[in-house]
């Protein structure tokens, strides 16, 4: 029977770890030096190598050539332990076995002489599923440990081990693996196996794992089962439900266009293909950090990932703004898919939301016309604009609020207006002030876009200028959340003043749950 790539190319040496260079040089150091400790803790996500590191130190210690970094890996201390057949080797796992009773039983045996090696080594994995009363039991074999006793202790949890047992440990914290290394390891799995792959399906499943090695090969060997014995870019799509790139950039060039109709008809496409609607909002969540890397450091991601172009692409078409507002959008529309109607309702929602938001916000302004270009105009077109600027002019009148009411403003722009209330409005000049709490919002980028919507609607070039400082509580989103306030507080009393719902507190011990009042107007 073949057996698991997890457990074929499982680590038998330091040199074969991968991605734990920081533990590796710490522990073959003390090897080396005979300086051991009687008590190790290893704390990591899954998969990233925290039991392989135990066993690997338990042939470390027993070896027959002697207390060495480099187990030989040949004589039988080391293939018992490899098999999982060596006496002096005990494995726990404390998930099955939280109780006293196994803690003590486990801690009598540790006095008594190793049968076979120089030290019985103990391994503990999800330590930290112990009860109170075990970790009490083990505190005082930690304290005063027998000489022939190694403890190593795993755990993917460390905040709920007592600082008692912290204390006597000697920590290593094992990082996930970057996903270049696990794609290498992977490649180097395959050419051995002489099985054929793709570049790009390595990606898909390094990424998968989530800097995991062991759901790597897990996933390898479902990649290798689904393809008919080769990894290939389409299956392993299929089998990790991933949704195409084509399909994310549709998205995301009909959000640059402002095409809300190129939104639905990718939604639809993804509709009759079947494809799961969570799955795509993950996937394109990952595309957008990988664009905002790109554009913050273009060096995060390397000439030879198959996703660069793609991502770079991207990158020149959209702000680094859009990018993140983009990018919580889709983050908060995971979140949200469980509540809503159905997965296709939930999906296209936050499509219409980052429209909604970001209508036009990857396309650069249009290049504003020099004022010689305005002088060359025949006189009477320039009569006529000049008098038509002159009656748009006049309509901002100090009442900023209704004013901006009447503009077309939408996305971060529009949010920028809403959170500022005027100053000064002379000689062209429009000066315009937003709350410290709202200070995010004054970036240039919004600036320029509000600006633009300001020229379009007056008709005349202005000078905006935005500061930070008090504002006066005169904002249109200061008014409409004093107004909302308002409402709720009428619903609220309302709902406490109505008979029907006196009667029910009174005679059914009922109470008001204020968080599910909403004013119906």
């Amino acid at each position: 029977m073949t057996q698991v790539l997890a457990r074929k190319w499982r680590p038998r040496s330091f040199a074969e770890l991968v991605g734990q260079e920081h533990v590796v040089k710490a522990l073959s150091n003390a090897l080396t030096q005979q300086r051991l400790h009687h008590a190790y803790l290893f704390t990591g996500t899954r998969g990233v190598g925290k039991t392989t590191i135990a066993r690997i130190i338990a042939k470390a210690l027993n070896c027959e050539t002697g207390i060495t970094a480099t187990p030989c890996g040949v004589c039988r201390t080391c293939t018992d332990i490899d098999a999982g057949r060596y006496v002096d080797l005990i494995e726990l796992d404390a998930a099955s076995n939280t109780q006293v009773d196994s803690m003590r039983e486990l801690l009598e045996n540790a006095l008594y002489a190793p049968t076979a090696g120089r030290f019985k080594v103990y391994i503990i994995d999800e330590v930290h599923m112990l009860s109170r009363s075990a970790f009490n039991a083990m505190l005082k074999t930690l304290e005063e440990p027998p000489g022939h006793v190694k403890f190593i202790l795993a755990t993917t949890d460390p905040q709920r081990i007592p600082v008692t047992v912290l204390s006597r440990c000697l920590q290593f914290n094992l990082k996930q693996i970057p996903q270049p290394q696990i794609r290498a390891q992977l490649a180097k799995i395959l050419d051995l196996e002489k099985i054929e792959f793709e570049d790009e399906a390595l990606a898909l499943l390094a990424r998968a794992a989530r800097g995991s090695m062991r759901d790597s090969l897990s996933l390898l060997d479902q990649a290798i089962a689904h393809g008919g014995g080769r990894v290939e870019t389409p299956g392993v799509r299929a089998m990790l439900g991933s949704v195409e790139q084509e399909y994310l950039r549709d998205i995301l060039n009909a959000l640059r266009d402002a095409d809300g109709a190129a939104l639905l008809a990718v939604a639809d496409r993804m509709a009759e293909r079947s494809l799961a609607f969570d799955n795509a909002l993950q996937d394109l969540g990952t595309l957008l950090h990988r664009v905002a890397l790109v554009q913050a450091i273009p060096s995060a991601v390397t000439t030879d990932d198959p996703e660069h172009a793609v991502s770079t692409n991207l990158a020149a078409a959209f702000s680094a703004e859009d990018i993140q507002l983009l990018y919580q959008i889709v983050i908060q529309g995971r979140q949200d898919i469980g509540y809503a109607p159905d997965d296709y309702a939930g999906f296209t929602m936050t499509l219409m939301r980052m429209l909604a938001f970001v209508p036009a916000g990857a396309i650069e302004p249009a290049p504003r016309r020099p004022a010689a270009a305005v002088s060359a105009r025949p006189v009477a077109a320039s009569t006529a604009a000049v008098e038509t600027a002159a009656k748009k002019k006049t309509a901002l009148d100090g009442d900023w609020p209704a004013f901006i009411a009447g503009l077309p403003l939408a996305g971060m722009e529009r949010m920028l207006a809403h959170n500022c209330e005027l100053v000064s409005w002379q000689d062209g000049k429009l000066e315009l002030r937003v709350a410290h709490a709202q200070r995010h919002l004054n970036s240039r980028a919004y600036q320029d876009r509000l600006q633009q919507v300001l020229e379009q609607h007056l008709g005349t070039r202005i000078r905006l200028e935005i500061t930070v400082g008090a504002v006066d509580g005169k904002t249109v989103a200061a008014v409409r959340d004093r107004e909302e306030k308002q409402q709720l507080s009428a619903a609220a009393s309302a709902i406490e003043g109505d008979p029907f719902v006196r009667d029910v507190i009174a005679n059914f011990d009922g109470r008001i749950v204020p968080d599910s009042i909403k004013p119906t107007n």
